[in-house]
């Protein structure tokens, strides 16, 4: 059967390995067919290479903001600014309050970046990291909530000073709550006065804030900073003990007691080698 008589169909234009074909409108031109234009090879807008921002173990929430601000080139408080509205994916325990979920890591910035992608990308991977089998499970056994554990795990990341430490830290903390026995930890004498030391003055174990463990019992209203995964496994699992006390002699060198008489002996022994290092 005879066909019809058609015009010859137009030749495809193919892709280049290295370059690609723009499609320009000949209207746009001023003329009446569309228009096939290469670009040159090597022209492609290459791909952004992220920047690292890097949030250590333990830091507190001023200083994850501080951090931000300073890796986006904002202006001093954006972050923390954003920290209030942002609508956070936080348990309803923190009452918007991000403190214990900004989780310490490396993360990728870009030109996409803001204060508010950021703190929500470090509140989704602590949520992540409690609900590991291991974290979550744990936190059951011991009858804690995910918050509890990360307020926990915030203690132990403050006062523990090697890794092998934080289970034991844990089991004091286990232990004194068992008993009914006030936490007594500079750590949150320290974070209520917002600061960072190992010398606690008597007086400052009567301050009046919630964060003090010596006049008030059971676990700190909030974390007192920003614990890693290693801390929060430490929560759940303690190492096996009945130590109710410790102190950290020398750096790497902290002391657990079951007792106070050998707690006293521990702390006379940390306070004869401050003195000794004072004169030196």
């Amino acid at each position: 059967m005879p066909q019809e008589n058609r015009p010859p169909s137009p030749r495809r234009s193919r892709l280049t390995r290295r370059g690609r074909l723009a499609l320009f409108l000949g209207t746009f031109l001023g003329l009446g067919a569309a228009v096939l234009i290469p670009l040159l090879p090597g022209k492609e807008a290459a791909p952004e290479k992220p920047r690292q921002l890097l949030i250590p173990e333990g830091w507190r929430a001023p200083q994850v903001y501080a951090a931000i601000d300073r890796e986006l080139n904002v202006p001093a408080g954006s972050t923390k600014a954003a920290a209030a509205t942002a609508a956070l994916p936080l348990p309803a325990e923190a009452k918007g309050n991000p403190e214990g979920y900004l989780f310490p890591a490396t993360y990728p910035v870009t030109s996409e970046s803001t204060p508010a992608t950021l703190l929500t990308y470090m509140v989704e991977t602590a949520n992540k990291k409690l609900a590991t089998k291991a974290v979550s499970d744990g936190g059951k056994v011991h009858g804690m909530t995910p918050y509890q554990t990360a307020t926990l795990a915030s203690i132990i990341e403050a006062e523990a000073h090697t890794r092998a430490d934080m289970g034991k830290v844990a089991r004091v903390v286990h232990n004194r709550l068992a008993k009914s026995m006030p936490l007594q930890m500079d750590s949150t004498i320290n974070y209520a006065l917002n600061r960072s030391t190992v010398d606690t003055k008597l007086s400052e174990t009567k301050i009046d804030s919630p964060f003090n463990t010596y006049e008030r019992q059971g676990l700190p209203p909030t974390p007192i900073d920003n614990p890693g995964l290693e801390a929060m496994a430490a929560a759940v699992a303690p190492t096996p003990g009945d130590w109710l006390f410790f102190v950290t002699v020398t750096q790497g060198d902290t002391r657990f007691s079951a007792t106070y008489e050998e707690h006293k002996r521990h702390v006379a022994e940390f306070n004869r080698l401050r003195a000794t290092s004072k004169r030196t």
